[in-house]
């Protein structure tokens, strides 16, 4: 089973795509995960450096946070569409509200798997606060009630949500593990969704926690015979990052702890 590695555009959006892809290749990633414009000329800038790196793609949705339904609903389809013209390896969707009824954000999916159905792209739901999805209790109804609902798996918010380690949820978060095509390898804690680097000895109990949680979806991805997976290290960008008081400096670097949670799964996985 092949494992492909993808760098998050988050946190590097003012360095221009050229060097930005450089930097990426030269990092040892396969590829990419971001967003794209709306646009045709500003996509087509993108996806034609991408191709000149020799580098893949898998597209990122998070725009849509329109409140009112309707508006909502068409705000997400003009953005999925737009992301599945550009033929990418998926799309991974931050989708719906926590605050949506289970019918409203079940709209929302079905929306997403009709136009996965007509463009033949795969259409991801990442889990994550604020979504559907914010916490491992209630993906758990969805994941029971929709049997096609396939997620990507950022599991450092529920962490966040439920205060734990979720030892008490294993159920759920064994369901979730099975539905689990992607992989966002971010560290979480109970009390915020980003340790402040996964390097330090404090962060042990942590890190361990995702690397259990990691390990069962690369064995069950090897047990059904799956041709790859596919993980983003996507350590935040500031104020995500936490901060120093009064400088607001970061206390490190993002770039370098993507880079280190890329090369730790690499040789755990080689």
């Amino acid at each position: 089973m092949q494992i492909l590695f993808f760098c998050p555009r988050w946190g590097q959006e003012q360095i221009a795509w050229d060097i930005f892809l450089k930097n990426v290749k030269h990092a040892g990633y396969n590829g990419v995960e971001a967003s794209l414009p709306i646009d045709e000329k500003g996509k087509a800038l993108i996806l034609n450096s991408l191709e000149k790196h020799g580098l893949k793609f898998i597209a990122q949705h998070y725009e849509t946070t329109e409140k009112d339904f309707g508006e909502h609903c068409r705000q997400y389809e003009q953005r999925l569409r737009n992301l599945a013209s550009a033929k990418p390896l998926f799309i991974n969707t931050q989708t719906g509200k926590d605050y949506y009824t289970f019918d409203q954000n079940k709209k929302l999916i079905d929306l997403a798997r009709n136009i996965s159905t007509a463009t033949g792209v795969k259409v991801l739901h990442e889990t994550h606060r604020g979504k559907f999805s914010f916490a491992a209790h209630i993906t758990s109804q969805y994941l029971h009630k929709i049997d096609d609902l396939r997620i990507t798996l950022d599991i450092s918010h529920w962490c966040n949500t439920a205060e734990s380690f979720l030892h008490d949820q294993q159920e759920a978060v064994n369901l979730a593990i099975s539905r689990t095509d992607h992989i966002h390898s971010r560290v979480g804690y109970p009390e915020g969704p980003q340790v402040s680097d996964p390097r330090a000895p404090e962060w042990q109990e942590a890190v361990d926690f995702h690397l259990q949680c990691w390990d069962k979806v690369y064995a069950l991805k090897q047990k059904e015979n799956a041709a790859c997976l596919t993980i983003t290290s996507e350590f935040g960008a500031p104020p995500y990052l936490p901060l120093l008081p009064y400088t607001k400096q970061p206390v490190v670097s993002q770039w370098d702890i993507n880079v280190f949670m890329m090369n730790l799964l690499k040789e755990r996985y080689k």
